[in-house]
């Protein structure tokens, strides 16, 4: 193959992958997802970065994929779904657990001023961080940590996203998020089944709703589960 026919070859993939972010993007609007920057967010990011080369022709599809460790890449729907219920604006400073391949991450990137990302597998960070410098994302900063006690030393937070489940929702993110109107979503539940729930922060007292059932793995740690066992998300 020549270096035209290469370049060629190249552009038409690139062109076929934005046309199936469109493709999910009309998907999402139709499940009900009506920010439109986060449909923008979704349809600038390319999920395909961030899955397992062997699964790249599934990255548009609507459903959870393995990216090594027990760990998933959330489905599109719940990212989106996650996304929008934090309300972002812009301005923010973001708290996320559980890093995972960073593509979560990037998508909070795109719609906030600071995002500060943990992740307990040293393995996926450091990956997770090589994709994000690579697509030239510049405002996150990832951590290997337990995430279920949060990261005290940049709170307060004016959102924080768990993706993960929680048994609970630790008094340690409670605490680090803003006073006046931060938010943190996140599943919790048992193992096998969790609510998404948003617990909004007002002085002192806490607001909850629930977004609707779903299914993740489990967060490992002090605040957390006490195991390795592995649900699916």
């Amino acid at each position: 193959m020549s270096g035209e026919d290469a370049q060629h070859e190249q552009q038409g993939s690139a062109e076929h992958r934005c046309q199936e972010r469109m493709v999910l993007v009309a998907h999402l609007r139709r499940c009900g997802i009506e920010s439109e920057r986060v449909l923008a967010a979704i349809a600038r990011i390319p999920r395909e970065r961030f899955i397992p080369t062997a699964l790249s022709s599934q990255a548009y599809y609507d459903e959870p994929l393995p990216i090594g460790l027990g760990q998933t890449v959330s489905q599109p729907t719940i990212v989106a779904q996650m996304t929008e219920a934090l309300e972002l604006t812009g301005t923010e400073t973001v708290l996320e657990i559980g890093t995972g391949s960073g593509y979560q991450t990037a998508v909070l990137a795109c719609l906030c001023a600071k995002v500060i990302s943990i992740e307990r597998h040293e393995a996926l960070s450091r990956e997770a961080a090589a994709r994000l410098e690579d697509l030239g994302v510049r405002n996150a900063f990832l951590h290997v940590a337990d995430g279920t006690l949060g990261w005290p030393a940049e709170a307060p937070y004016d959102a924080i996203l768990a993706t993960g489940s929680l048994p609970d929702v630790p008094e340690a993110l409670l605490s680090q998020l803003a006073i006046n109107g931060g938010i943190l979503v996140g599943p919790v539940g048992s193992r096998a089944l969790q609510h998404l729930v948003a617990v909004r922060r007002s002085g002192v007292g806490y607001t909850r709703r629930t977004l609707g059932g779903c299914r993740f793995v489990p967060l490992i740690g002090k605040a957390g589960w006490d195991d390795e066992e592995s649900g699916a998300s």
